[in-house]
C-alpha cells in the first residue's frame, strides 16, 4: 500500500475520533493590580485542584556580557527559602499537601509553577508570594547553587554529546548580545558573579510589575482575586527594567563553523535560518513548513535521509517561537563513513522542493491534524493551560494567543510555504554548524 493510502486511513479513523469536537477555547479573565501584577484567572471545576504559574518577564536575553547565568541561576535561588519559609520548606509544603512544583528558565522568561488541591489555593500564593517579596538572597544560598548549575552544566553540555553544538548555533548565527549566548552561563562568569549583582539582579526583575500570574482550577474567580490581591499587592514595585537589543542585523552571508566533539560518537550537521518572530505573520507557516520536513516517519526529511538513503540515524526540523528573531532548525545525524557534504546537498535538495513545488494534499491534512491533537493534549491539564496563559501574555503581550494559535497555523496555504521558504531558507540567511567526533588516538604498534 502507498504511503499516502496508509496516511489516509489513519486521518479517517482520526476524524472519527477528533472530527466532531468542538473547538478548545480557554476562557480566562485578566486583571492588574495597583502594583502592576498581572494576573490571568480561568475557572475549571472539573477536578478539585488548580495549578498556579508564575511567570517573569526575565531570561538570559536580559543579562549583560561577562555576567551571564543569572536568570537560570535565580531558578534554583527561588527554592533556597524566604521570609516565612526557609530553605526546603517550600518544597515539602507542596509536596506534604499532595501537590507538584518546579521551575524553568529560558531566553525570554523564567516560569515557577505549582499544582495543588483546590483547598490549598491560599498555600500556593502564599508560598509564591513571599519568595516575589522576601526572597532570602544569602551568600550561603549563592555559593550552594552556583556549584549546582555549575555541575548542571558540567552534566548537560560540557559533558553531554553535542552539548557544545547547542552553543556554538546560538553564537554563529546571532549577532547581538541578548540571543548569542547560552541561557546556563559560562563558568567564569559564575563563578564572578558576587552577592551584590545577584541581589541587584533579583530586585530589578523579580517585581511584581514584571510579572505575570496565571492560575487554572477549581475556585470561583472573584474569591480568587480577592486572595491573589491579598498576598501580592502589598509586594512594592520596581522601575520599569531596561530592555536589551534582541534585534538582529540582516545577515548577507552563508556562516559556518566545524567542531569536535569528544562525546559524539557519529557526525551531526546542524542548519539554521534566522526567522521572525513567534506572532508575526510569517512564523506561522514556517512551522507548518516544518512539521512537512519532519512530522514523523512520513515526513520528507526522514523518507529521504532515514529510509530511502540511509545516509542519517535521524533527521529533524523546527521554527523557534520567540518575542524577537528566531531559528528555522535542521538537524541530522548522519551515519558513518557517508559523505558529509553529499547529505547536507539532499537537505537543500528538499528545501529546493518547498521553494518550487506545492506540498502535498496529504501533507497538509497530517499537519492539521497533529496541530488539532497538540492542541487538545496542551489543554487537557490545568498545569498547561496555566503556563501557557501566562508565557504567552509575557512574551506576546496577548493570552488570547493560546485561543487563536491553532486557527492560524490551520489556515496556513501551500502558498504561504512557497513563499516564506523561498523567502528565510537561502544560502545568505543560512549558518551551519558541522560536529564531528574527535579522533580517538592510534593505540601501540601491533594492537
Amino acid at each position: 500500500m502507498k504511503k499516502a493510502a496508509v496516511w489516509f486511513l489513519g486521518l479517517a479513523f482520526a476524524c472519527l475520533v477528533f472530527g466532531a469536537a468542538k473547538e478548545v477555547t480557554i476562557p480566562f479573565k485578566l486583571f492588574k493590580l495597583k502594583n502592576g501584577l498581572t494576573v490571568i484567572l480561568s475557572e475549571d471545576h472539573t477536578a478539585p485542584t488548580y495549578s498556579i504559574a508564575v511567570v517573569y518577564n526575565v531570561g538570559s536575553r536580559d543579562e549583560k556580557a561577562g555576567r551571564t547565568g543569572f536568570a537560570h541561576l535565580f531558578e534554583h535561588m527561588m527554592f533556597q527559602g524566604s521570609e516565612n519559609a526557609v530553605k526546603g520548606e517550600h518544597m515539602a509544603l507542596v509536596s506534604q499537601n499532595g501537590g507538584s512544583l518546579n521551575g524553568t528558565t529560558d531566553n525570554d522568561r523564567t516560569l515557577y509553577y505549582e499544582t495543588l488541591p483546590a483547598n490549598q489555593l491560599d498555600l500556593g500564593l502564599f508560598l509564591e508570594a513571599d519568595r516575589m517579596g522576601k526572597l532570602a538572597i544569602t551568600q550561603a544560598s549563592l555559593d550552594n547553587q552556583r556549584n549546582a548549575v555549575q555541575e548542571e552544566r558540567r552534566l548537560r553540555v560540557d559533558n553531554q554529546p553535542y552539548g557544545k553544538t547547542f552553543e556554538a548555533v546560538d553564537d554563529l548565527a546571532f549577532d547581538t548580545f541578548s540571543y548569542k549566548h547560552s541561557v546556563i552561563g559560562s563558568m567564569d562568569d559564575l563563578n564572578a558573579a558576587s552577592l551584590q549583582d545577584v541581589q541587584e539582579f533579583f530586585t530589578r526583575y523579580y517585581a511584581p510589575n514584571n510579572a505575570t500570574i496565571a492560575i487554572v482550577g477549581d475556585f470561583k474567580t472573584d474569591e480568587a482575586l480577592a486572595k491573589v490581591t491579598k498576598y501580592f499587592e502589598s509586594i512594592p514595585s520596581q522601575p520599569t527594567p531596561p530592555r536589551p537589543d534582541i534585534s538582529q542585523p540582516e545577515q548577507k552571508a552563508e556562516r559556518r563553523k566545524q567542531l569536535e566533539d569528544p562525546f559524539a560518537q557519529f557526525p551531526r550537521i546542524d542548519i539554521v535560518y534566522r526567522i521572525p518572530a513567534g506572532d508575526s505573520a510569517d512564523y506561522y507557516p514556517l512551522s507548518v513548513m516544518s512539521r512537512v520536513l519532519s512530522g514523523g516517519q512520513s515526513s520528507r526529511l526522514y523518507q529521504k535521509l532515514v529510509k530511502d538513503t540511509e545516509v542519517a540515524f535521524s533527521a529533524g526540523a523546527g521554527a523557534g517561537q520567540r518575542p524577537g528573531p528566531s531559528l528555522e532548525q535542521i538537524s541530522v545525524t548522519v551515519r558513518p563513513g557517508k559523505d558529509l557534504a553529499a547529505v547536507e546537498k539532499m537537505v537543500y535538495d528538499e528545501v529546493a522542493k518547498l521553494q518550487t513545488e506545492p506540498v502535498e494534499d496529504w501533507e497538509m491534512d497530517k499537519v492539521r491534524m497533529t496541530l488539532r491533537r497538540n492542541q487538545v493534549s496542551s489543554a487537557q491539564s490545568t498545569l498547561g493551560r496555566a503556563a501557557n496563559l501566562a508565557v504567552t501574555y509575557v512574551e506576546f503581550g496577548d493570552a488570547n494567543l493560546v485561543n487563536t494559535e491553532y486557527q492560524k497555523l490551520a489556515s496556513v496555504t501551500k502558498a504561504d510555504i512557497e513563499r516564506v521558504a523561498k523567502k528565510y531558507l537561502v544560502e545568505t540567511n543560512r549558518s551551519v554548524i558541522i560536529t564531528m567526533p574527535k579522533a580517538k588516538p592510534a593505540g601501540p604498534a601491533g594492537k
